[in-house]
């Protein structure tokens, strides 16, 4: 897993005190020595960015109060010295203005879901990554487990045959009361429109599940039909959703995202139907995927196994039997922008099972899902085409 001896500098917006995301993109930026964190900006007040970065051990003079100080002046400093990719970890109404000004300083950028607000600013950020020739990585960690590149190898290679059928679902219990109003930070600004975007569940949960279905199985939505519903009384945002999607091939699909639903914790599952065979795989127990061939015993693949694709093995750190899970995956995305930094600097050759990464198209397109959803479950048309 090495990144070949150099360590990328990194600095951080966002992820200071009390914020559960920020520590975990530093463990995943660490896991393989790819990054070091060397500079910040890591709250939205620069007292607290400052106590933030102290508590973190940044060097004085490059723990910033604001983002903007710390994008000027880190662009000033020799090559060799400033940092060389932004990762961005605030509330989601601060991705595509913090997101933008990275990429037009000359930063790469590494940034949570969902992009950005709307499509407009998708679009814009897509051109501005497009004419600086940023590498541009978006944190959907699921991507990152080796039992789902194993399943996306096996739907490719045709050991599915053509899919018909797609059935991904997304459910949690954690807003199943109103948290926000109980001083929970996460719950404040996930349920408030103007920090959170138009969607609630859809777009915190529901984004994962569309991006899961579309890196297994490669299937293009043609339209959707969405029933969102809020069940928590007062609260301003979706809290779950209930979406048929027709695929362009003529595949059918079913997903659905909650977070009412009661004794439910990360439980993200996908079950993928072929003319000769189906996958089946969970979040929750991620090292095992399931093959179903038609009229033959089913198997079970395991994490860690000679057996599996290049691609499976090569987002593995330990031999089969140990757990490996939220954390690596998350790795492994931070790791593909890595390795794509330094061969875009010329540092290094690598093939696509290295540069494998969810980019900034990736993050547009879910984007187009969630307006297309919210836009579906507030019409009385059935059918909403994608993107419209």
């Amino acid at each position: 897993m090495s990144s070949g001896g150099k360590r990328l500098k990194l600095g951080m917006v966002g992820g200071g005190r009390d914020a559960f995301i920020g520590a975990v993109h530093r463990n995943a930026a660490w896991l393989d020595g790819t990054f070091e964190l060397v500079a910040g900006a890591l709250s939205s007040t620069p007292e607290k960015a400052r106590a933030s970065g102290k508590d973190l051990g940044l060097p004085e003079n490059r723990n910033y109060g604001t983002w903007q100080e710390m994008l000027e002046r880190e662009s000033k400093l020799p090559p060799g010295e400033r940092i060389d990719a932004v990762s961005i970890v605030t509330p989601n109404h601060m991705h595509y203005p913090v997101a933008k000004a990275a990429v037009e300083a000359g930063f790469h950028v590494i940034c949570d879901k969902p992009l950005v607000h709307s499509s407009q600013e998708a679009a814009d950020l897509v051109a501005a990554v497009k004419k600086a020739g940023s590498v541009f990585a978006v944190t959907y960690n699921y991507t990152g487990y080796p039992m789902v590149k194993q399943a996306r190898h096996m739907v490719r290679n045709g050991d599915l045959g053509a899919i018909r059928k797609v059935i991904v679902e997304y459910n949690q219990d954690w807003l199943a009361t109103k948290l926000e109003e109980q001083g929970a930070k996460q719950a404040e600004w996930r349920t408030d429109p103007a920090r959170s975007g138009v969607a609630g569940a859809i777009g915190d949960i529901g984004s994962h599940a569309e991006n899961l279905v579309a890196t297994i199985t490669g299937l293009e939505i043609a339209e959707v039909c969405a029933d969102v519903t809020t069940f928590v009384p007062g609260r301003r945002l979706d809290d779950d959703g209930n979406v048929l999607l027709h695929y362009t091939s003529g595949a059918k699909g079913i997903l659905f995202a909650s977070q009412i639903s009661a004794g439910e914790e990360n439980d993200l599952r996908i079950r993928v139907y072929g003319e000769k065979a189906s996958l089946t795989w969970h979040q929750e127990n991620p090292n095992y995927l399931h093959f179903k061939p038609l009229g033959a015993p089913e198997q079970i693949l395991k994490r860690g196994n000679g057996y599996l694709c290049e691609a499976a093995k090569r987002a593995t750190r330990i031999p089969p039997g140990h757990p490996e899970a939220f954390l690596e995956a998350f790795a492994n995305v931070y790791r593909g922008a890595a390795l794509a930094i330094l061969a875009a600097g010329g540092q290094a050759q690598r093939d696509a099972d290295d540069l494998d990464f969810p980019t900034v198209e990736d993050g547009a397109r879910g984007v187009q899902f969630i307006e297309t959803v919210i836009k579906s479950g507030a019409s009385s048309q059935k059918w909403i085409s994608f993107g419209a």
